[in-house]
């Protein structure tokens, strides 16, 4: 049994070789038949020998059964976002921040190319993979370990003989251009739905529910930064990290590099953005952080994002194709936008088909006509646009648009104030194409967070009368779901689950929830913190509103004229029938004295907070009387430090300004709640 159990190990650590060669070398040394036989050996021995059998073995990258639902997971650190500059002088100013940060007249960098993926976290512990998780909001992620297991690219083990007890490795996983190509082949063949970009095709098939499913996709990693270590000691150097990464087992791109100053980040950077079309994955830009891993513990934190790295975003990519149509999109709150129909063009990592042309004045600047070949620009996630019209190959028979005055979904007239470049459609309580994005608007992440119900699926419960406004998304059952396309009983069950989930929220969300006119989320914040209560808030007059900070006399109106209106005071009652429960605020804002130690003070907040989030702080002081502000002045009165609190700890010390803990920040918030 001894001979049977080091054949199974010598295979297993044959296919481990071929598959580091391949993936992560790109050097294959054996052909895909030789590879193939050699594991078809080891599935056969360990089939009559399951005793031998090991999750780390490649036979069981997919051995998990098709889960429900994803659980969560809290990262060991935040898995942090990073501030981007589009410009060479704003990567220049970056440059100089950090040279007075460390007072050196020269700092080095590692250069790496932003791959356009998914944030991963995966973890080691004694050298074998136990867990992954997506980013998810930085604080918390989805463990999609039984899919990340079906990566070739990422190590079962690692394969170097000094292995530490706790390992965890970030990265990116990605689909290739090449892979991703394949994909929509198959899709096509089998009458399925495109996938529109890389980025959306690996994001979709790490979250699979079946690995089986995730194992048939063309998904790839690279890794870039250790996140914890125990057992072992490594080099302080970012750049060194990233070479024991890969002789570990892991891929790392082949474009990262050592560069000292910000001009040789800049002559890389050029020589990235000239390849960047013949490179095998997508990237939409460069990144360049502090090599040295003690320099970035001193230069510290800035909100979410490392103070010692930053994003170098290419430039807008531009393509010219042929515009096929004109037509209008009717949004929630009525406004109507010419959209151009377009023959599909690849451009910033999309294919495009539509692009904004924003209003009517903009659609008469441009004079943009059917017909005319036009120049459409993306960049990012921004929505495509056209940019201009190539005039000299305008054909005889390009046609003028004209604006419609009837909305093309309700027949409503189509009005445009004098004071506004917007038009507006007038059926406000009957246009099928307000009420849906008004419902979405509703459901969406920032506001009720009610996950699946997108716009396909308002979309289809409007149109097949199941709603007709936001309180009847809570009268919605498993059974009427499940008749609609695509909604199994499951995923039936798991809406009503999130709906009824959605009944308890907060002042704030549910205010910015109701889609009044201009009221986005800092204004919906500020009006919670205000009125305290939903009744005070639907009372309050112009005047009243008028004072609240980012609220002036237009939004004022806006909301006043909300509450004036029947239908939506009969939809919020209905809502509140529902059971919708949201934590008021109780206390003012108001700068008496009776608000203790923070009345009428400016605050900073500093570095990660553990028990909320910095937005949520900035709300609690503010419902004390406190004005918080993002920078350290002589004016400052407190500041409040969280962890890697970075300078403005130091400029508040040098100005002595009080600083306050984050436990004590809590201490006095649990004195104020008990005075009350």
């Amino acid at each position: 049994m001894k001979e049977i159990q080091k054949r199974i190990e010598s295979i297993r650590k044959q296919l481990e070789d071929h598959n580091y060669a391949y993936h992560v070398l790109n050097d294959p040394v054996v052909s895909d038949e030789e590879y193939d036989k050699l594991f078809r050996s080891l599935v056969l021995l360990e089939e009559k020998h399951p005793e031998f059998v090991v999750e780390s073995s490649p036979t069981q990258r997919v051995g998990a059964k098709p889960d429900s639902a994803f659980e969560e997971i809290k990262h060991s650190s935040p898995m942090l976002s990073l501030n981007n500059v589009f410009y060479e002088s704003e990567a220049r100013d970056f440059d100089n921040r950090i040279r007075q940060l460390v007072s050196a007249e020269q700092v080095q960098y590692v250069f790496e190319p932003k791959i356009d993926g998914l944030a991963i976290s995966v973890v080691y512990e004694n050298g074998l993979l136990v867990r992954s998780a997506t980013r998810g909001d930085g604080e918390t992620g989805e463990d999609v370990t039984s899919n990340v297991r079906t990566i070739r690219s990422i190590p079962l083990r690692l394969g170097i003989a000094e292995v530490p007890t706790l390992l965890e490795v970030r990265g990116e996983v990605f689909m290739s251009v090449k892979g991703f190509n394949k994909l929509n082949e198959k899709q096509l063949e089998k009458g399925e739905k495109l996938y529109v970009n890389p980025r959306n095709a690996a994001a979709g098939s790490l979250r699979q529910l079946d690995p089986k499913i995730t194992n048939d996709r063309p998904l790839d990693a690279i890794f870039y930064m250790v996140a914890q270590v125990e057992g072992i000691q490594l080099a302080a150097s970012q750049f060194q990290q990233i070479q024991w990464l890969r002789q570990s087992g892991f891929k790392t791109s082949l474009n990262v590099k050592c560069a000292f100053g910000v001009n040789e980040c800049l002559k890389l950077y050029a020589d990235l953005l000239s390849r960047r079309d013949n490179l095998p994955y997508e990237i939409d830009g460069a990144v360049y952080k502090v090599d040295d891993m003690d320099l970035q513990k001193k230069i510290g934190f800035v909100t979410r994002a490392p103070r010692w790295a930053v994003a170098h975003k290419f430039p807008a990519q531009e393509k010219a194709t042929k515009l096929l149509d004109i037509d209008v999109q009717i949004g929630r709150t009525g406004a109507v936008t010419p959209v151009a129909r377009l023959e599909p063009v690849f451009v910033g990592g999309v294919t495009v088909s539509n692009a904004t042309l924003h209003n009517e004045d903009e659609l008469r600047r441009l004079d943009v006509r059917v017909g005319d070949t036009v120049v459409v620009r993306r960049a990012g996630d921004v929505i495509p646009e056209i940019v201009s019209v190539l005039k000299d190959k305008r054909p005889a028979d390009a046609q003028k648009f004209k604006f419609p005055s009837q909305c093309p979904v309700c027949g409503a007239n189509i009005v445009r104030d004098e004071d506004e470049s917007v038009s507006r459609c007038t059926g406000v309580m009957t246009c099928a194409a307000q009420i849906k994005e008004s419902i979405w608007h509703f459901a969406s992440r920032k506001a009720m967070n009610i996950e699946g119900l997108g716009r396909v699926l308002v979309s289809q419960l409007v149109d097949s009368k199941l709603i007709e406004d936001v309180a009847d998304i809570y009268s919605l059952t498993v059974e009427q779901l499940s008749e609609l396309e695509r909604m199994g009983e499951k995923s039936s069950e798991n809406l009503v689950n999130e709906i009824k989930k959605s009944k308890e929220t907060i002042l704030q969300k549910f205010l910015f929830a109701l889609g009044i006119r201009q009221v986005g989320e800092a204004t919906a914040a500020a009006l919670a913190v205000q009125f305290k209560t939903l009744e005070n808030f639907m009372q309050a007059s112009v005047e009243d509103l008028s004072e609240v900070r980012d609220v002036g006399p237009v939004v004022a109106s806006n909301i006043h004229e909300f509450f004036e209106e029947k239908h939506n005071l009969d939809v919020i009652q209905k809502l509140l029938k529902h059971g919708i429960k949201f934590e008021c605020i109780d206390e003012s804002t108001g700068l008496n004295e009776e608000f203790g130690l923070f009345a009428g003070k400016t605050m900073v907040l500093t570095g990660t907070l553990s028990s909320m989030t910095r937005e949520e702080a900035t709300i609690k002081l503010r419902s004390l009387g406190a004005t918080a502000t993002s920078s350290v002045s002589k004016k400052t009165d407190f500041l409040i430090v969280g962890e890697n609190p970075g300078s403005k700890a130091t400029k508040a010390k040098e100005l002595g300004v009080e600083i306050l803990t984050e436990e004590e920040l809590l201490s006095i918030l649990r004195t104020k709640t008990k005075t009350e």
